[in-house]
């Protein structure tokens, strides 16, 4: 019986990626066929002439609308998954998320800080709540890494998960007074919150490749003090890992790709959590393998979970962060009992 190679794995996710990115951009609310998305999307990349009787508005529709949503939910997804899967494999905890450190909690402080005061980065315009989500998300985790330091110079697992929920929480209080405060804008802040790729042309998807390619290239510089890692820390140290500084670069790197995502998509979770579990499953612990993959099923998981979310009950889109929480819940739970049984 012939078993699969991880290389060979690796080759079959790819090749599924572009199917679903290619599914991703035919379905919408406008009837386009699939042999002419196909077109349009071949023409706008490579110049092939397009098919007879294509309109101009399915062109707008395909390359303006619908291909940059799919491919901004593809790499959202795949930086938040990337991330999950560093964050899992240092706390060596199959629950822990970059949310645990406060990144979300921070990016939605302020976030709603720029709804509430309107306030504008001259220049930038509309892309300062992204810009000023992303500042707040890495500073709360900057902070969470210098009071763990601070209290605990080994920065132990238990002292980072600890120092993350309870920074998350401070953070959670403070905009919970706010939207107290400015109720009027409850609505607004809970629907960022919410997550969403709705109306996110190109521009979103060439904000977020600068923090998908620090925070990538960062973290796959360290896969093999992370598989070091995995069999403990006193072991790590006895081969030569220097381990706090490996952890916090690696929680820097994580934050980097998790606040990029968050800033520009909303707070969407359970996609960091469920798709380094199921990576590992498939391609075992080797984080060569783990990180990479795991950003390949996070996108694809993410672009499936948009894809539910706007078709279901269309015209009414679905909040993406609800779809991910109706998904991931079940499976986390049936992956936390299993465990425990």
């Amino acid at each position: 019986m012939n078993i699969m190679t991880n290389r060979q794995k690796s080759i079959i996710s790819i090749f599924i990626v572009f199917i679903l990115i290619y599914i991703g951009a035919s379905i919408g609310s406008s009837d386009i066929s699939m042999l002419d998305t196909i077109s349009i999307i071949a023409n706008k990349a490579l110049g092939i002439p397009l098919r007879d009787g294509i309109l101009a508005k399915d062109v707008s529709i395909i390359w303006k609308i619908r291909l940059p949503r799919v491919l901004l939910a593809f790499l959202v997804g795949g930086c938040l998954a990337s991330s999950g899967a560093v964050v899992q494999s240092i706390l060596k905890n199959q629950l822990a998320s970059p949310f645990t450190l406060g990144v979300s909690s921070g990016a939605s402080l302020g976030a709603g800080l720029v709804i509430v005061t309107g306030f504008s980065i001259p220049f930038i315009g509309s892309f300062t709540l992204p810009l000023v989500g992303f500042i707040f998300g890495l500073f709360t985790v900057y902070i969470v890494i210098i009071f763990s330091n601070k209290i605990d110079r080994t920065m132990s697992n238990n002292t980072i998960i600890l120092a993350g929920m309870v920074f998350s929480l401070f953070v959670n209080a403070l905009l919970t007074t706010l939207t107290a405060m400015f109720s009027e804008d409850l609505k607004s802040i809970t629907l960022w919150q919410m997550g969403s790729f709705a109306m996110r042309g190109w521009t979103y998807v060439g904000l977020i490749m600068p923090f998908c390619l620090i925070g990538m290239i960062g973290i796959l510089m360290y896969t093999k003090e992370m598989d070091i890692l995995t069999f403990g820390e006193e072991q790590a140290k006895s081969v030569g890992v220097e381990t706090s500084k490996v952890k916090t670069k690696l929680f820097i790197f994580s934050a980097v790709l998790t606040g990029g995502a968050v800033s520009l998509s909303g707070t969407i979770g359970f996609v960091d959590l469920i798709a380094p579990h199921v990576v590992r499953k498939i391609f075992g612990s080797n984080h060569r393998y783990v990180i990479p993959m795991s950003f390949v099923f996070g996108g694809c998981l993410m672009v499936v979970t948009d894809l539910i979310a706007r078709s279901v009950f269309a015209p009414v889109e679905l909040p993406v962060g609800a779809v991910t929480a109706i998904i991931g819940a079940p499976f986390f739970a049936y992956v936390y009992f299993k465990k425990a049984s």
